[in-house]
């Protein structure tokens, strides 16, 4: 499953989201080609992702700044861009700019530390925006619990667009986190789940002021956890895709 919108707008143009995407996509063109040549491009990530073994001795720590622009693939980026797109606007709209861009930067490095943390003495290489993107639902949860989030389901051969009350959504999201994180193998790569979930509670941890500054409980009970805007609508409707009907056979 994975959301495509909310139904929650901003009330501010998210320059600060707008340019996050913008950068994260110039860096990964920028290293494009390198696709093509594996050699270089296992340099290049060992010399600016992040490599748990290397923090624990202390050096490349600004791999814990610069992991958060890379990305292993066209879809590992759409995915996170897609995401930040969703959830960035509303914490931004609620820190502001300057406040939103430190939020993110400080969830991306509680991140990265927590996959440090759960293999210190891993040598591969961990990219990807996706912990300061945590971070931001995280964030979202605490403080828009019952927003609607548009979520596709894929059941093999046929999807189903449902819409789910970001608690849930998150709440899923978060749990798969910590069951994946706690069976996997860390030390064979693939997903970095602890530093999704470690992204994930530093983003609420962050958000804590801002959620008390508004009332805390009480600001749930104003708003019964759903935005602050008047929530967005979407039509729902048939294609105009005509369906082809069987002939039927003469006998």
């Amino acid at each position: 499953m994975f959301p495509i919108r909310d139904h929650n707008p901003s009330s501010c143009t998210p320059y600060v989201t707008y340019g996050l995407i913008v950068m994260n996509i110039f860096v990964f063109l920028a290293y494009w080609p390198l696709f093509a040549e594996p050699g270089a491009l296992r340099q290049f990530f060992e010399a600016w992702a992040i490599l748990p073994a290397r923090i624990t001795q202390g050096e490349g720590h600004v791999t814990l700044v610069t992991s958060m622009f890379l990305h292993g693939g066209l879809l590992h980026l759409a995915g996170n861009m897609l995401f930040l797109h969703i959830f960035g606007d509303n914490l931004e709209d609620e820190m502001g700019h300057w406040g939103f861009l430190g939020f993110y930067l400080v969830s991306g490095l509680a991140a990265g530390m927590g996959q440090v943390l759960a293999a210190p003495y891993s040598s591969v290489p961990m990219v990807g925006a996706s912990g300061a993107i945590a971070g931001v639902m995280g964030g979202y949860l605490l403080l828009f619990p019952r927003a609607r989030v548009d979520v596709v389901f894929i059941f093999i051969i046929f999807f189903k667009i449902l819409p789910l009350p970001a608690w849930m959504m998150l709440g899923i999201w978060f749990a798969i986190q910590l069951v994946s994180g706690a069976v996997a193998d860390l030390s064979g790569g693939g997903v970095a789940y602890w530093a999704h979930a470690g992204g994930f509670a530093a983003g609420m941890a962050l958000t804590l002021p801002v959620w008390l500054k508004r009332g805390g409980r009480e600001h749930w009970s104003k708003t019964q956890g759903a935005p602050t805007n008047p929530a967005a609508t979407y039509r729902w409707g048939r294609t105009d895709i005509p369906t082809v009907r069987r002939k039927k056979r003469r006998r």
